[in-house]
């Protein structure tokens, strides 16, 4: 049976208020972060959902958590849904990497699969982690909707995967993902499809099909 996934990126941290690669660092939520996490809660009250996942990473499970506390359950920690590690990027802004290594970004913006970070982890090697542990959480919630809190690129990455394109492409077909916004995809065994891309919990409706549009 099709499982709906709500696919949401973690709150704010000041890393990513500054637009530095956190990766797999631990970096806490700002206040606008608790807030967006809080509002992502009263929504998933409304919405319908039946589970909770969560990457390990705290400003993720710290984002699911009031989710999971608003509809009396426990959030699931997939170790598979952490973040890319970014390597050499860790903690970095592309202003600074730029002013080090130009030609290591640029052949990062060109490509992100051959031009990845030295160090880094390949986006292949990610979006085959993602990709199972999604697919793996629709296989244990067959007919259900399962808030999923991740992270930006990771989530960019498996969507790439699991809708046929090219995963090097990711920075380029999904340019960005906002704080607590959702992205919801059915899924029915190896089938995907996109429901809705980048919209702002609070203004999601609850049910019907929802605008593609960001």
């Amino acid at each position: 049976m099709m499982a709906r996934l709500l696919l949401v990126r973690h709150g704010e941290t000041q890393w990513h208020a500054e637009n530095r690669y956190a990766g797999v660092s631990d970096v806490p939520l700002t206040a606008k972060g608790l807030c967006q996490a809080r509002e992502l809660a009263d929504w998933a009250r409304c919405r319908g959902v039946d589970a909770v996942a969560s990457s390990p990473v705290s400003r993720a499970a710290l984002t699911a958590l009031p989710a999971a506390e608003a509809l009396g359950t426990e959030p699931e920690i997939v170790e598979a849904l952490r973040e890319v590690d970014f390597g050499w990027g860790e903690g970095r802004t592309i202003t600074e990497m730029a002013a080090e290594d130009p030609e290591a970004v640029r052949h990062f913006h060109e490509d992100a699969e051959a031009g990845a970070f030295p160090g880094s982890e390949a986006p292949s090697a990610a979006a085959a982690r993602a990709t199972e542990a999604l697919r793996g959480l629709a296989g244990r919630h067959p007919g259900a909707t399962v808030l999923v809190v991740a992270h930006n690129t990771l989530l960019r990455i498996a969507l790439c995967s699991m809708l046929g394109i090219p995963v090097g492409r990711y920075r380029l077909v999904f340019p960005r993902l906002d704080n607590a916004a959702v992205t919801e995809i059915e899924v029915d065994g190896a089938r995907t499809a996109l429901r809705s891309l980048n919209v702002p919990a609070r203004q999601v409706p609850a049910g019907g099909t929802r605008n593609l549009a960001t």
